[in-house]
């Protein structure tokens, strides 16, 4: 009578302990859920470009560097008086950018160059004036009398410098996959905004070779990315039969889409008025050639692109009524970011379950 209560306690010992070991590993993988839920929450609302930022002042406002309250933008005669040019930092076919300073601070001052090219650089400021969001460049000022532009200064310049920022050793900790990936979700979300935008659908027309597109986008201190050059933005219309040729020129390359270039052969001469307009997935096409350069070859690259695979396989249909939209490329981009955290995160879980 008295080994039966022993005998009992034995037999479920063993029973009683690969459960609570499996009870804890089971906690151990929620709370690690339940933090990477957390992180890609607070990584989305910084990231993921939201387009009505809470920061943002009232149209016709802006506020700069650390300061609180919002400021009207400067004016002809405020930018006159009290805007100062250090040196020229650029120059395109439209206009002159330099390095300048405001209040002890570094802003950059754009102007016209080419008189024939002011319809150019007053879309330009149009386009920046009604897209201010945290996808655009800040708008600080301008002077259409004067065609000039005042916008925020960001040191690290033009994507065109991505590679060599990142072997700076300030920056080397940023050379990961994950950055990377980052900084190609960051653009998608701006194609994203501009094919949605609050004047309707508009096509990144300055595009149409690699260079051309890094030039176009900031890079930021905290890594983040900013459409700069809004000169050549037309807007499609499917309602009113509207659609978008970028330039009156000849398109060739692989780079630019094939409804981008000349469908007649190389017997018949371009002519522009027989060329036929197209819609924002040119700017769908684009994306695979823009995001391998944002991933670089570091290590865990070459693992994303075989997740983005497909998405970029269907980004590259000849039809473009078979592309994805930029939202659907967005959505992929993410769920390969949270996969591969988790994947990072976790390596191993369901072996052990």
């Amino acid at each position: 009578m008295e080994k039966k209560p022993h005998f009992v306690r034995r037999e479920f010992l063993p029973r009683e302990v690969p459960s609570i070991s499996l009870a804890l590993l089971l906690a151990a993988v929620l709370l690690l859920n339940a933090l990477l839920y957390l992180y890609l929450n607070k990584f989305y609302n910084s990231l993921g470009r939201v387009e009505t930022d809470p920061g943002l002042c009232p149209f016709g406002h802006f506020k700069f560097g650390a300061v609180k309250n919002c400021s009207p933008w400067l004016s002809c005669e405020a930018i006159n008086r009290e805007v100062r040019k250090l040196k020229c930092v650029g120059e395109g076919a439209v206009k002159k950018v330099f390095l300048s300073e405001w209040k002890e601070k570094k802003v950059v001052l754009s102007q016209l160059t080419n008189s024939e090219l002011k319809e150019d650089f007053l879309h330009g400021l149009k386009m920046l004036k009604a897209l201010q969001s945290k996808y655009v460049v800040r708008l600080l000022g301008y002077c259409e009398q004067q065609f000039t532009i005042l916008t925020e200064y960001h040191p690290l310049g033009s994507l065109r410098g991505l590679n060599e920022t990142l072997h700076i050793p300030k920056y080397k900790g940023m050379n990961t996959w994950h950055r990377r990936l980052m900084l190609a979700i960051d653009y998608v979300s701006i194609i994203r905004y501009l094919h949605s935008s609050p004047l309707g659908t508009l096509v990144m027309c300055d595009s149409n070779d690699l260079d051309k597109v890094l030039s176009q986008y900031l890079l930021t201190s905290d890594f983040h990315i900013l459409v700069n050059d809004l000169d050549a933005l037309p807007l499609v219309n499917r309602s009113a039969g509207r659609l978008v040729k970028c330039g009156h020129r000849e398109l060739r390359g692989e780079f630019v889409a094939p409804e981008q270039r000349w469908p007649y052969g190389e017997n018949v001469p371009f002519e522009d008025d027989l060329m036929p307009p197209y819609d924002e997935k040119t700017d769908i096409w684009k994306i695979p050639d823009v995001s391998n350069f944002f991933l670089g070859h570091v290590e865990g690259s070459d693992i994303v692109r075989l997740h983005l695979f497909d998405v970029h396989a269907a980004c590259k249909k000849k039809d473009p009524a078979e592309r994805p939209s930029a939202q659907e490329v967005l959505d992929t981009y993410r769920k390969v970011l949270t996969l591969l955290i988790r994947e990072a995160a976790m390596p191993g879980t369901r072996e052990m379950l």
